[in-house]
Parts: C-alpha cells; sequence; structure tokens
C-alpha cells in the first residue's frame, strides 16, 4: 500500500513540477529575449525615463512594452512580481526527489558497488552534498569575485566539473544526473529568493518612498544582475538533466560525469549563441562548436558491437545400461574352466558397468543456453519485471514489462539489449548483475 501510495504522489508531483517549470523556464527565456531585444525609444520617452521600448503582435493585437531605466514616473497599482514559478518548481522538484530518491533509496540512490551506503546514510549524504554545494556558490557570488561575470562564470564552471565528478563517486549512476541538476535548480531558485527579488524590492521600495537608489541599491542590482545571467545559461543544462532519467545510454556510461560536463558545455554555448543573436551579433561559430562536440560524443559514447552468442550444445547425462548380472546358460553340463571364464566375464561387465554409473554421477550435467540465461533473468531481472514484482518500492513491473519466459525476452529483446547494454538496467544495478552476466544477457537477447 505505501509503494502504491508513493506511485501516486510521484505521478501528482511529477506533473505539477513540469508545468512549473515550464512556467518559469518559459518566463525566464522570455525576459532575457525581451531585455536583449529592447531598441532605443524616441526621445519623448527617454525624457520619462525609458530606456528601452519594443512593438510586438501577437494574438490579434498590438504590445507596446517599455522598460524604465531605474523607476517610472509613479508607482503603479497593480505590479506582478515573477516568483512564484521559481518556487513551485524547486518545491515540487524536492517533492519529487524525496519521494523517488529517498524513500527508494536503496533503488534509485544507492549503488552498492560505489558505497555501500545504508538508507540513512546515503540521503544525509545527499543533503549534504546538495546544500554545501550551494553554500559554496553563495559564498562565491557575495565575495568580490561575484562582480566580475568572467571570474565568477568560471570558478563556477570548474566547481560544477567537480561536483559532477563527485556525485559519480557517491550515488547511483542515474541518480548523479538528477543531484548535479538539484544543484542547478537549487542555484537558480537561490539566485532568485536571495539574489533578484532582495535587489527589486530595494528598488520598488525607493520608488514608493520617492527616493533615488542609491549605492546599496545599485551594488543589489549588480549582483542579481550577475545571479540573472548564471540562471541563464544553466536552463538548458537543467531541462537537460531533468529528462535524463529518460536516456540511460547518457547517464550509465562509464564516463557518465564527463558525459555530462560535455552535455553542460554544448548547451551553455547554445544558449551563448542566442544571447549573441538577441543583442544583434550574429556569431555562428557558437553554434558550430556545439554542432561538433554533439557529433563527437555520439562518436565516443558508441556502443561496442553485439557478438553473437555462442554455441550451448543441451548435453543429457549419460544412463547407465541396466545389464543382466546372471549369465547366460550355454550348456547344462559345462567344464569348470569354461565356468571360472564365464564367471570373470561377468565379473569383469559388472565393474564396467559400475565405473560407467560413477562417472555419469562425476560429471555435471550442461545446462542449455535457455536454462542459464533465464537462472539470469530470474535472479537479476525478474525480481522486478514479474506479475507481482518481489522488490521493494516496486507494485508493478517497470513499464509493464514481464521477463519470466524465453518467449518474453523475445518480444522485448530489443528493449533488453539497449537496456541493459546501456547499463540503465537493472536500475542502480540494485540485483549486482556482474559484467559478464550483462555481456552474455545481450549476446543472448540478440539472438533470439
Amino acid at each position: 500500500m505505501g509503494a502504491y501510495l508513493l506511485e501516486w504522489l510521484s505521478l501528482f508531483f511529477r506533473w505539477f513540477h513540469v508545468i512549473a517549470g515550464v512556467a518559469w523556464i518559459g518566463a525566464s527565456f522570455y525576459f532575457v529575449w525581451l531585455d536583449l531585444s529592447l531598441r532605443k525609444p524616441p526621445q519623448w520617452k527617454t525624457d520619462k525615463g525609458i530606456s528601452g521600448d519594443l512593438w510586438a503582435v501577437h494574438g490579434g493585437g498590438f504590445y507596446e512594452i517599455a522598460k524604465y531605466k531605474l523607476e517610472p514616473e509613479e508607482m503603479p497599482k497593480t505590479l506582478h512580481w515573477f516568483k512564484w514559478e521559481a518556487y513551485t518548481t524547486w518545491l515540487t522538484g524536492a517533492a519529487m526527489m524525496s519521494i523517488v530518491y529517498y524513500a527508494n533509496a536503496t533503488a534509485y540512490l544507492i549503488d552498492p558497488s560505489k558505497v555501500p551506503f545504508t538508507s540513512i546514510g546515503a540521503i544525509a549524504t545527499s543533503l549534504l552534498f546538495l546544500f554545501g554545494s550551494y553554500f559554496i556558490y553563495e559564498v562565491i557570488v557575495r565575495s568580490h569575485l561575484g562582480k566580475n561575470a568572467f571570474i565568477f562564470s568560471t570558478l563556477i564552471f570548474i566547481l560544477l566539473v567537480i561536483a559532477s565528478w563527485g556525485s559519480y563517486q557517491l550515488f547511483s549512476d542515474r541518480a548523479s544526473f538528477i543531484h548535479i541538476g538539484a544543484i542547478l535548480g537549487t542555484v537558480m531558485v537561490g539566485n532568485v529568493f536571495f539574489g533578484i527579488m532582495p535587489a527589486q524590492r530595494a528598488l520598488v521600495d525607493c520608488v514608493r518612498r520617492g527616493e533615488k537608489p542609491g549605492k546599496e541599491v545599485a551594488e543589489l542590482a549588480l549582483q542579481a544582475k550577475n545571479r540573472s545571467l548564471m540562471n541563464n545559461y544553466f536552463t538548458l543544462p537543467l531541462i537537460f538533466t531533468m529528462i535524463s532519467n529518460h536516456y540511460p545510454m547518457m547517464y550509465a556510461h562509464e564516463q557518465g560525469w564527463l558525459v555530462l560536463v560535455f552535455v553542460g558545455i554544448i548547451t551553455a554555448t547554445a544558449r551563448h549563441y542566442f544571447n549573441q543573436k538577441h543583442l544583434g551579433h550574429k556569431k555562428p561559430r557558437f553554434l558550430v562548436i556545439p554542432a561538433i562536440m554533439t557529433v563527437l560524443l555520439i562518436i565516443w559514447m558508441r556502443p561496442e558491437p553485439i557478438e553473437p552468442a555462442p554455441a550451448m550444445p543441451a548435453t543429457a547425462a549419460v544412463m547407465p545400461t541396466t545389464t543382466d548380472s546372471t549369465p547366460p546358460a550355454t550348456s547344462a553340463t559345462t567344464d569348470k574352466g569354461t565356468t571360472d571364464t564365464v564367471t570373470n566375464a561377468n565379473t569383469n561387465s559388472n565393474n564396467s558397468v559400475n565405473n560407467d554409473a560413477a562417472t555419469a554421477e562425476a560429471v555435471p550435467v550442461s545446462a542449455s543456453a535457455d536454462d542459464t540465461m533465464m537462472d539470469v533473468v530470474h535472479t537479476r531481472c525478474s525480481t522486478c519485471h514479474a506479475v507481482q514484482p518481489t522488490q521493494q518500492g516496486f507494485v508493478a513491473p517497470p513499464a509493464g514489462i514481464i521477463l519470466q519466459t524465453p518467449e518474453d525476452l523475445k518480444i522485448h529483446k530489443a528493449k533488453i539489449v539497449t537496456a541493459v547494454q546501456t547499463g540503465y538496467m537493472p536500475l542502480g544495478n540494485i540485483t549486482q548483475l556482474t559484467d559478464a552476466e550483462r555481456q552474455q544477457l545481450v549476446a543472448y537477447a540478440s539472438s533470439l
């Protein structure tokens, strides 16, 4: 019953997380485009304190958008704050993290081959990893280093590379990607809560009091600008990590942390191209470089070719032939020599039969390929992929796939080959499928 409720909670929060994330990312993209697309206004608007304007047409109507350099002539009665999109995204993401990775830590969070955590130990380490990373970020952004955009960005990139490597040493492959996404999301919402919103409140308070913003407000505004810039470049990497659990070929790669670093560089560089384009600077190299890096990443990540499964003949046990120990009578009258000869022959025959029987018992019976692989499947796969899963945390077979017979393997062989070869299954290798078993299972399934 508990696992059943967790499934519903996961569904509920996943949808809210997606909706809030789309709203937040959509608003972020829109305002970045808007800010970079503003043009110099006519003089009469400049005299009113407007620094840039934009005309747009959408939904059958015209829109006139103006941005003030500091404050408007008077404070509007209704002022919309863009903050709940960010807060709701983080809150629902934290709920998803708790339901999927903390409530089912042994299935999704822990990889015993890396660190044999207990559930409590893994969760505590995860929380320390996430909030410790954010604390380091806050220290940097509030220091004098945070005032220089280039130095600030370079330091954050280096720290994220270290975090990517560290997450792969601590958690399961799938959880590693999610942790980096959680760090990015926490940094982004922290930028809104601790940086951007305070700067905006300080500006609004000055306008309401009829005061000119002073040095303190200007410093908050500069810090908010750098935080906003960081959010802008984090957006595409964050989207990738949010959907990464659907692409095991990425996180299950033996150098998955490096794959994540490459994807981060590719997506951030592509984001830089559009930022420059909105400013009127067309620099196609910032699209060509990510394209080349993507091709190189594809080539580097390609899986090894599947070797055909070796023939495994099924050999039955050698059964001894039942032989009558009583020799046939050749004559009613036999001399002693003949009798001795027959007796010796029978004795040798009996010894031969006994030796054959002993040999048959000593030689183990070789299992067929089906039997051998089904033993692996039942031990490593069927705990989850059964009509009634026995693995904790599963109330139904993942994706509705049941793997209990060779016919089941044949039906789902394409998915099996991909999932097992990329390391996606078993999830977090919870059943400890060995490398040798993995190769055998891929070869066997591909030959069906």
